[in-house]
């Protein structure tokens, strides 16, 4: 029992009984005058230590260790136990001093001297004022159980993840202030409860769906492009992590389907990565891997996705049995709905494609939808299910990474993102068509378009204006080839292409005044051509003779030339095609089929 218990305290403390004595450095229970009280028998000690404390002391010990009299002093020089101190805690008076009095309980009348009145009351602490100290207390507890909690669960979704090493095969990771290429790769590897029942239970999964997703940098659109799995392509030589970590090149393969890319010969997902980077272009900046029973979960997750069937579909080999009209599917339906191909269009693997980018459409709209963005449930449900049903790269391993990405895309309207395939033909080499080739009429205006950020929907008013802005740098005055001052610098441009292009400049276009400068510092993507205001006209009659568009114009500053002489400097980058071919990047995306993840479309 405390002193306030025992009536010796009635406006003190309980915190404030314990106070520090100065001259020990250590605390001691000091209680305030009050009336005599009964003596609380102590912890037994030896008999002879009892009487030594008591000669020493000239005091009678009551009992072994017994009570002492309110307000007694300590042995000089010897320990003094209080009988109501915690256990463990011993209080120590240095010889001759004085225990300083306790403090006082903050808003507690004060003693009054012996004799002496108190010349105005004190108000005691309101209940208003405790409570809300003890309200605070709790919410304070409360936070810091929550914060607590939430770095749990965190560590909980990052023990989920499954990461595959990227190989090199990718950028390294996404940039928030540049455009985002993720590369989607849909497997069909049968791993999983319920999947066996789908034939092929051994396999190691091959790139069966693919999805090159292109965010622009300003996020106001996106571009999903399929590749068809059939496709024919050249897979390059790739450098793959081993299980017990070592390192082993995978030879490549020309004219191969695409979805051998993957699992074929031990091939991991970066070399899938390394092959869309060899069909188009475009290097991935991360990728994912998604098995049958991803489909499942996340469409279980959000609580069924909204498709359409313009017709009655009972598919034996996918096992879907849905009638004419709109459906919610999730789980075993959702994995067949986007596994059918028999049932819809002619039958083949592009059908199935644009029944994937329904579904994918579909998922979309309600993964933005209030419906689920407001359900604690919901959001929890996706969060499981996303970090167990995907694998992600090397680079994009932590619960953190992931939710930068997903606050990245979720700037995104749907009514912005265009789904479209990657422009084929049926293979002329075959008799029976199962293959397909690339269209090369259009491919590569479409990989061009995405390689330089062009919207496949109506661009913003905003982006208008800027474009307009560019362009506008092309218009003016151009001054004579013969005037034209300029450095030529490789940039990223295969070797040998400044000595290429200062060759040509200066015996087919007239441009005496210029100088091969050698390699530029650092490697560009695009090729840039920086000048001073005074020489604009220069710079238009060079873009004129080079085919440059408006923004690899910079304006900026000139240098000086081996005759001392203000220059231009034209940076050849990673786009340069060769000397006398345009790189002017295209700023409208080639016509196409496409779908934006906005409309309802009904699956034929």
């Amino acid at each position: 029992m405390d002193a306030q218990g025992r009536g010796r305290a009635d406006d003190i403390d309980p915190a404030d009984q314990w106070v520090l004595n100065p001259n020990t450095g250590e605390y001691e229970l000091r209680l305030g005058p009050s009336s005599p009280q009964s003596p609380v028998p102590g912890p037994r000690r030896a008999a002879s230590r009892a009487g030594a404390a008591a000669r020493s002391a000239g005091t009678t010990a009551k009992g072994a260790g017994g009570a002492r009299a309110a307000g007694g002093a300590g042995d000089a020089g010897g320990t003094v136990r209080n009988r109501t101190a915690a256990p463990g805690r011993e209080s120590r008076q240095a010889p001759g001093r004085e225990v300083p009095p306790q403090r006082r309980r903050r808003g507690a009348p004060e003693e009054p001297l012996p004799g002496r009145r108190s010349r105005r009351p004190v108000k005691k602490k309101g209940k208003a004022k405790k409570a809300a100290l003890w309200t605070g207390g709790i919410m304070a507890f409360v936070v810091v159980a929550a914060a607590a909690g939430a770095y749990l669960y965190i560590e909980h979704l990052n023990d989920n993840i499954q990461s595959v090493n990227d190989d090199g095969a990718s950028t390294g990771g996404f940039s928030k202030d540049k455009a985002i290429n993720i590369l989607l790769i849909g497997t069909d590897k049968r791993t999983g409860a319920g999947n066996e029942k789908y034939g092929d239970s051994g396999s190691a999964g091959h790139a069966d769906t693919t999805i090159l997703l292109h965010v622009s940098k300003d996020r106001s659109n996106a571009t999903a492009l399929s590749i068809p799995r059939d496709l024919i392509v050249d897979i390059p030589d790739c450098p793959t992590t081993q299980e017990d970590g070592s390192q082993e090149v995978i030879a490549g393969e020309t004219g191969v389907r695409f979805n051998t890319s993957l699992g074929q010969e031990g091939r991991t997902p970066s070399c899938t990565a390394r092959t869309v980077t060899e069909l188009t272009g475009i290097k991935p900046d991360n990728f994912m891997v998604a098995d049958f029973n991803a489909v499942k979960t996340l469409t279980t997750a959000v609580g069924g996705v909204e498709v359409c069937l313009a017709k009655d579909i009972n598919d034996r080999d996918s096992k879907l049995n849905l009638t004419k009209g709109k459906h919610t599917i999730e789980g075993e339906d959702a994995l067949a709905f986007v596994r059918t191909r028999h049932s819809v269009g002619f039958g083949g693997d592009l059908s199935r494609i644009g029944l994937q980018q329904q579904f994918l459409s579909a998922l979309m709209r309600k993964l933005k939808s209030n419906d689920t963005l407001t359900s604690p449930t919901k959001m929890i449900k996706l969060a499981e299910a996303g970090t167990k049903a995907l694998a992600v790269d090397s680079q994009l391993d932590t619960i953190d990474k992931l939710k930068d990405l997903g606050l990245e895309l979720g700037k995104l309207n749907t009514k912005n993102l265009t789904f479209t395939t990657v422009p084929v033909i049926d293979n002329p080499a075959e008799q029976v068509k199962t293959t397909v080739v690339l269209n090369e009429s259009t491919a590569p205006q479409v990989f061009e378009a995405i390689q330089n950020d062009v919207s496949f929907t109506a661009v913003k008013q905003q982006k208008q204006k800027e474009a307009a802005a560019v362009a506008a740098r092309l218009k003016g005055t151009k001054a004579d080839a013969s005037e034209v001052r300029v450095q030529v610098l490789n940039g990223g441009a295969p070797a040998g292409s400044a000595s290429e292009t200062l060759t040509w400049l200066q015996n087919e276009e007239g441009v005496s005044k210029s100088e091969n400068a050698g390699n530029a510092p650092a490697s560009l993507a695009k090729t840039t051509l920086e000048y001073a205001p005074d020489q604009a006209d220069q710079a238009r009659r060079l873009a004129e003779i080079m085919g440059l568009s408006g923004s690899a114009m910079k304006p900026g500053k000139s240098v000086t030339n081996s005759q001392g002489l203000p220059t231009m400097t034209l940076t050849l980058g990673k786009d340069f095609k060769g000397a006398g071919k345009s790189v002017t990047a295209p700023t409208k995306a080639p016509d196409v089929e496409k779908s934006t993840a906005d409309k309802v479309e009904c699956a034929k």
